[in-house]
């Protein structure tokens, strides 16, 4: 396989082509039939997962830090480039998208009826903006992807979503654009610090920018400041978690799934390639240190502690996304390779679990209409297969041994007791509540008398909602059993994240003291 890439210069165009392909579909949809649009849609977000595949065997564990590298100028006078790239974390994420792509494509197929050649357009352009803020080794480029991916999310859950959806995509974007727009100005003053530094030769440069940016300590805390907003709303990190319930729960199912399985690792992605490695000195600063972890821990259990209470299925989806992606952010800022692994293995298995579990919410309420718990009971007698489906996948987000979800919370919890063994023990409880909040509701959904005249005659899965189901179940027993392969992918960048931070850290003192 290996041979095969190299003799087509694999590593020449297949970033760009992912990047590209889908939006050459969003053109051709618009020269199609409207009844032709899911498709097309469908074909194209297959062929690029085929294309993505070879990413797999493309990427060397053992071979430079960023890898399929490719770039060329955008506005040279400005220091502008096209320049993408990946290394093991973002390779995850990358096939993560292109996994999940195609099947919310088909989780879509019954439930938009109307504008389905604007809706599949937008679900295109925003895999263009979602795969380009996993890829992009320019600060302006990964700016232009990051904003990219808001406006198609803003009108898929306006246009698409519930009753009130226009509440929730409004409140989506204007938490989003806020703390976008501060990272617009970090940015900029990085570009201007690290251009003065380097003699006038300015650039956007990742590389460029981390090399030659030497920024005072008082206005790395600024900084720092601007990039964490940003992130720890898309992440989101209690308090900024307030849009994600409203979002979640107004959005059609495909947003609800892109929502969760992706935009929020944008999030942590953005952490761990950019606030944490510019501004090592503010991010572990004892007292920044000390509370984000905090936010992380309150996050963990707060997040698992309102689940419980929720009466609507897909809210307690949602709540328990905030509570996952607690794990993330604890594993990221415990820095052990044990714990930053445990995060990107958080991250995946995230993707998949709470992915898989809105599609079986969108699939029972096309059945009846409704999300509330109480409206259920006893399903399982008459949807077994869907039952089993459900369990499956409940069984995986609340961790249990054997399923993905299992691996990445051990590793952030034993990476996390390394150096702050109080945080871990405090989030560990926060699996004890998974357990409570997700096993309760199976209980009330699919367990109990079938008491309902509503429920006697509901249809078990088709054969389209088997195609969305099945990889995803095969992917959570694959990663619960022989998480190996990724884990061996992700260490060697898991390791140079760290030792990067390691060695841009300086004590206060000498921070300040650096020039200008």
């Amino acid at each position: 396989m290996e041979t095969f890439l190299g003799d087509i210069h694999y590593a020449r165009w297949v970033l760009s082509a992912l990047l590209v392909l889908p939006l050459a579909g969003a053109a051709l949809l618009a020269a199609v039939p409207a009844a032709a649009a899911k498709r097309v849609a469908l074909l194209v977000t297959v062929a690029e997962f085929i294309v993505s595949a070879g990413l797999w065997w493309a990427y060397d564990p053992a071979g430079p830090a960023m890898q399929l590298t490719a770039a060329a100028p955008w506005v040279r006078e400005w220091g502008i480039g096209y320049r993408v790239g990946i290394d093991g974390i973002s390779l995850t994420l990358v096939l993560l998208t292109t996994f999940l792509m195609p099947l919310a494509v088909l989780g879509s197929w019954a439930g938009i009826t109307t504008r389905e050649r604007a809706y599949y357009g937008l679900l295109l352009v925003l895999t263009t903006g979602m795969l380009g803020v996993f890829v992009a080794l320019d600060l302006f480029l990964f700016y232009v992807f990051w904003e990219v991916m808001l406006i198609p999310m803003y009108f898929v859950i306006g246009v698409w979503g519930g009753s009130g959806r226009l509440y929730a995509s409004i409140k989506f974007f204007v938490y989003t654009m806020l703390g976008s727009l501060l990272m617009l100005v970090a940015i900029l003053y990085l570009y201007y610090d690290a251009g003065r530094a380097a003699g006038g030769a300015y650039s956007f440069s990742y590389d460029f920018v981390l090399r030659h940016a030497a920024v005072p300590l008082r206005a790395q805390f600024w900084l720092f400041g601007a990039f964490f907003l940003a992130f720890a709303i898309k992440v989101p990190m209690v308090p900024f978690h307030t849009w994600l319930p409203d979002a979640h729960v107004e959005a059609p199912t495909a947003g609800s799934v892109i929502l969760a399985a992706i935009l929020l690792k944008m999030g942590a992605y953005g952490f761990i390639r950019f606030a944490l490695p510019f501004f090592p000195s503010v991010a572990f600063h004892p007292t920044v240190s000390a509370v984000v972890i905090a936010l992380a821990v309150v996050g963990i259990v707060d997040g698992a502690l309102v689940a419980m209470v929720q009466p609507d299925f897909k809210k307690l989806i949602a709540y328990s996304s905030v509570s996952h992606l607690g794990f993330v952010v604890l594993g990221v800022w415990a820095l052990t390779v044990e714990s930053a692994q445990g995060a990107v293995m958080v991250m995946i298995n995230h993707g998949i679990s709470t992915g898989a579990l809105f599609f079986l919410v969108g699939m029972l309420y096309e059945r009846r209409h409704s999300r509330l718990i109480a409206d259920f009971g006893g399903i399982a007698r008459v949807v077994p297969a869907y039952a089993a489906a459900l369990t499956l996948v409940s069984l995986s987000s609340i961790g249990l041994p054997g399923t993905n979800g299992f691996v990445g919370e051990f590793l952030v919890l034993l990476g996390t007791f390394r150096t702050h063994p109080a945080a871990a023990a405090i989030a560990t409880t926060a699996v004890v509540f998974a357990a409570a909040y997700l096993l309760w509701a199976l209980q009330r959904i699919i367990y109990q008398p079938l008491d309902k005249r509503e429920n006697e005659a509901l249809p078990d899965l088709v054969p389209r909602e088997y195609a969305v189901l099945v990889p995803l179940m095969a992917v959570i027993v694959w990663l619960g059993l022989a998480p190996a392969p990724i884990l061996r992918r992700t260490e060697p960048s898991v390791r140079h994240f760290i030792e990067t931070v390691q060695s841009r850290s300086a004590p206060p003192a000498v921070a300040e003291a650096e020039p200008r």
